[in-house]
């Protein structure tokens, strides 16, 4: 058994270790799409500024920061001087100094100065928490306020911390309810620290860009105007993400200047299989997690330190767990050198997994994207990546943890088994020269304003001055019709809350608003989570499969207007995939564009939908059966991007009026799956209708429709991007080998007609007549 990885030379390293998992692939298979040599990066360090005390600089000496990196006194300065920042900067780049640096300094400089940290998760917290602590910065009181602090401890953390660590939910429902409590903090706030803020999109993202306004309302009572810094992956116009964000304008700092190894980077395409067939007879591929499995495997074999990063919790678990097993026939001690992390571990969990790696006693890890934050490993010998990661930030997050200075590092991407996967293995550029998405949030979704202004006006009135920063005319529209339902009252100096009870509780900013469903497991009684009602139907419905805590449950009873969604533990060997019918109206249409023979249009919709069965499914990607279901309809106002094809050009693509159906069926699918490359959004965020012919437009008509009332930005994104969005649809769907249509071109897991009917080559027909039409026309607006 070989483990000479450090043997070779840095800039050969990488490819060495990809030449040693190609040897281990089959015979016959050529899963290998396409290599990047990624080069070495330099680290710039510069001095210390001189407004960092000397104490602190010893302080960041102690835990092994001699001197900063340019990047990291850049945004500090930015923060120093008063000027809100984003730092954008990759893995393990320091983004933390560069917010530490500032608010150490202003803390140790004025005893009286407080500052507010948030994060997404509380283990990214608490990682934080404890690196301010390691410096041990005298009179900081750093600490945490989140919903595991005890009660009496957070009397103390509100009396006398001066820097506290909390996450949005809590800013939401614990800090700013209780404004008053905290006027002491709020008076002598100087800073706000937003962390992992890429993080915050769509409604989630919406939610927390209004809480950040609120905040900066609260604060200004109290006479403070906080600095807020940003720290993000690296994103496309971070200044004008950050600036949405936080409702104030942002310097962006983005030139990296932190050394980085040598990266060889490997699209890689698992092989159809001949022994299985899917839905409707379509081909299968080798399954992304099993690939994974055998990469992983071949790595630890040849003893690189390697962590795989796959999309589900039980598939992080399947994955280490096969490696595990592989390895036990190669040599009896290395299956206890792989482990499986995912989200719920404690800290000293975590804290081991990063210092077993670190030393090498362990070589493999399979997680899911929870170690993309919280947890210190970088400068690993490989990462493999199971299954686009939702975004290209993500990936290049993840890939970041692989690479040390001096040293070369192997990064393999492995598609799954759907359309933007095989895009991306098929258009390299599109992954590895493709300037990383913005996020996309949209603060004046009055599905968001509505909930967040009533909270606002229960912690003070809201008054004209206030609208403008909390969304302006949407802002006022919105306070009227709150008025009208009587949620609100007007008065001479504003608008009042006019409950005893504050609606904080009842607004949940993760999700799309209402009363949850609870997810209740039947022998114990206990509360396992909870699941938006308008997503209960897909996700909890009788018969699903659904995970907590890599844990699975299998759902027994559904009970929509009790909200409550009965589980048992049971571990089977499928999984479950829910099949909707849905029907889509138009409510408004506020933006028309004809390009002769077709249209493109974005309003506001209303979308039925219907699940009226699920899939059982084996992790290979064979279908089991298919099981019917008697739920209820649901119907959603939001937005969507359609465009419409005249008969003639149909006629005129080659696709025959029996071929319409199935063509635009394969086309909506498709573009489905590649919208999340355009938009920060997940295939799941978002959904779709085509029909030959549609009640509202009179023609061939394909919808793609945001999955949250009110929308969430992705439509908007999609129509902004119209052309090149499906230009890749077009060339995802001609990419795939398969003769007639699989999950990696046309099919969708949540199709509720069953996949049928699709045609493969006339949807590639009418998106060539799309985009040569649209394309080449500047095309004519119309009044909505």
């Amino acid at each position: 058994m070989s483990t000479s990885v450090g043997a070779r030379p840095a800039a050969e390293r990488g490819r060495g270790l990809l030449d040693r998992v190609l040897a281990g692939v089959p015979t016959g298979e050529n899963p290998l799409r396409h290599v990047r040599e990624l080069p070495e990066r330099a680290a710039s360090p510069v001095p210390w500024p001189d407004w960092v005390p000397g104490s602190l600089r010893d302080a960041f000496a102690r835990c092994g920061v001699e001197s900063p990196w340019a990047h990291q006194v850049e945004a500090a300065t930015h923060a120093r001087e008063g000027r809100h920042v984003v730092i954008a900067t990759g893995t393990a780049s320091g983004k933390s100094l560069a917010y530490q640096a500032p608010v150490l300094s202003a803390l140790c400089a004025d005893r009286r100065a407080t500052a507010l940290y948030l994060s997404p998760t509380k283990a990214l917290g608490a990682d934080q928490l404890r690196s301010v602590g390691s410096l041990d910065v005298p009179e900081v009181r750093a600490a945490s306020f989140d919903g595991d602090t005890p009660l009496p401890e957070r009397d103390w953390v509100r009396a006398h911390s001066r820097w506290v660590f909390t996450n949005p939910d809590m800013l939401h429902r614990g800090i700013l309810p209780a404004h008053a409590k905290w006027a002491h903090f709020f008076r002598r706030l100087a800073f706000v620290v937003v962390d992992e803020c890429h993080g915050y999109r769509g409604v989630f993202g919406s939610h927390v860009a209004l809480l950040l306004r609120r905040l900066r309302r609260v604060a200004r009572k109290y006479g403070s105007d906080p600095v807020f810094v940003l720290a993000s992956a690296t994103v496309s116009d971070p200044a004008s993400s950050a600036s949405l964000l936080a409702g104030v304008p942002c310097e962006a700092v983005t030139a990296d200047a932190s050394p980085q190894g040598a990266r060889t980077v490997a699209l890689w395409e698992p092989p159809l299989l001949e022994a299985l067939e899917g839905e409707n007879g379509a081909p299968v591929r080798r399954s992304a997690g099993a690939e994974t499995a055998r990469i992983l495997t071949d790595l630890v074999v040849e003893g690189a330190r390697t962590l795989a990063f796959v999309r589900s919790r039980r598939g992080a678990e399947l994955t280490a767990l096969s490696a595990r097993h592989a390895l036990s026939e190669v040599d009896s001690s290395l299956p206890r050198r792989v482990a499986a992390y995912r989200a719920g571990f404690l800290p000293e969990e975590r804290r081991a997994l990063e210092k077993d790696l670190a030393s090498g006693s362990l070589l493999g890890v399979a997680s899911t994207n929870a170690l993309e934050l919280g947890v210190d490993i970088a400068g690993l010998d490989a990462v493999v990546v199971a299954g686009y990661p939702g975004t290209l930030a993500s990936f290049w997050q993840q890939a970041g943890r692989a690479g040390r200075a001096g040293d070369g590092a192997l990064v393999v991407f492995v598609a799954q088994d759907n359309p933007l996967d095989t895009y991306l293995v098929h258009n390299p550029s599109a992954m590895l020269d493709k300037p990383v998405e913005a996020t996309v949030i949209d603060p004046a979704n009055p599905y968001v304003l509505a909930p967040q202004l009533a909270c606002a006006a229960a912690e003070m009135p809201l008054t004209d001055a206030c609208l403008s920063s909390l969304g302006g005319q949407s802002a006022r529209r919105v306070v009227e019709d709150l008025v009208a339902d009587g949620v609100l009252r007007r008065r001479p100096t504003g608008w009042f809350w006019t409950s005893r009870e504050r609606p904080h509780a009842s607004v949940d900013i993760r999700g799309s608003g209402g009363e949850q469903v609870a997810v209740v497991e039947s022998d114990s009684g206990r509360l396992l989570g909870t699941v938006n009602p308008g997503s209960a139907c897909a996700t909890v419905h009788p018969g699903a499969v659904y995970l907590h805590q890599g844990t699975s449950y299998v759902v027994d009873e559904l009970d929509l207007e009790a909200g409550l969604a009965m589980v048992h533990r049971e571990d089977p060997e499928w999984s479950t995939t829910p099949r909707e019918q849905v029907d889509i109206s138009v409510l408004s249409t506020e933006s028309h564009r004809a390009f002769g023979g077709v249209t493109v249009n974005l309003g506001e919709v209303a979308v039925t939908s219907h699940v009226v069965g699920y899939l059982r499914r084996l992790p290979s990607g064979q279908v089991l059966d298919q099981v019917p279901l008697d739920l209820p309809k649901q119907t959603l106002h939001t937005r969507a991007v359609w465009y419409t094809l005249t008969e003639d050009l149909l006629a005129e693509a080659g696709v025959a009026h029996r071929e319409v159906p199935g063509a635009l069926h394969a086309a909506e699918h498709a573009a489905i799956g590649l919208l999340p490359l355009f938009a920060s959004c997940d295939r799941w965020d978002i959904g779709g209708v085509s029909t030959a012919m549609h009640p509202d437009t009179g023609e061939a008509t394909v919808f793609v429709h945001d999955g949250h009332p009110g929308g969430a930005g992705f439509a908007d994104r999609g129509h902004a991007a119209l052309v090149e969005w499906l230009t890749a649809t077009r060339d995802a769907i001609a990419a795939c080998e398969c003769p007639s249509g699989c999950p990696s071109c046309v099919q969708s897991p949540k199709c509720g007609n069953g996949n049928e009917p699709l045609d493969k080559t006339a949807a590639v027909a009418v998106l060539d007549a799309v985009v040569r039409v649209v394309g080449s026309s500047k095309g004519e607006d119309s009044a909505a």
